[in-house]
């Protein structure tokens, strides 16, 4: 495995809950920061006032390893009632060189499951430097080790944030 590849992690969770309102709880920007072990905040940016294709948000994260950082996620999906997704920029040149290509991809899809929804969460790495591009060029024999160890913390965070919006949803079984 390697970074240039675009590795990725997903997870689903079933949520017993009316789909409206699981949509909604996926598309509220707002919703990931409440439960991520990283994004702090977020807010939309110019006129947007909610997510729509070309729509961007600022988020603000935190890890003990990298310190803090601001990103700028534009909205490269948006399929409603069925996938919000969004491509993450580092617009500081934090972590390098400033390019058009995204740090991460991110995307949220909703599909009817018996008893409610069923909500996938993932994330593509790359291809534009993050904050795993610098301990690579510090430990370029340790990328695939660097990269699985990770994908694991992306996938808790995104576990959490599933579990956050089923227990908003009201599903009983949170």
């Amino acid at each position: 495995m390697r970074y240039a590849d675009g590795p990725s992690v997903a997870c689903e969770l079933d949520v017993a809950a009316e789909a409206g309102r699981v949509w909604r709880l996926v598309t509220d920007i707002g919703v990931p920061a409440r439960f991520s072990p990283e994004l702090r905040r977020v807010r939309w940016l110019g006129e947007a006032a909610g997510p729509a294709i070309g729509a961007e948000f600022e988020g603000h994260n935190e890890n003990p390893v990298l310190g803090t950082w601001r990103t700028i996620a534009t909205v490269v999906e948006f399929d409603e009632p069925r996938a919000f997704a969004w491509a993450v920029a580092d617009p500081d040149g934090r972590f390098g060189e400033v390019t058009g290509d995204p740090m991460a991809t991110w995307r949220f899809g909703v599909e009817p499951a018996p008893g409610g929804v069923r909500v996938h969460h993932s994330v593509r790495v790359g291809p534009a430097r993050s904050g795993l591009s610098l301990a690579i060029d510090r430990w370029p024999d340790k990328e695939e080790a660097l990269l699985r160890h990770r994908l694991a913390d992306l996938r808790a965070g995104m576990e959490q944030t599933l579990l956050g919006i089923k227990s908003l949803a009201g599903d009983p079984a949170s």
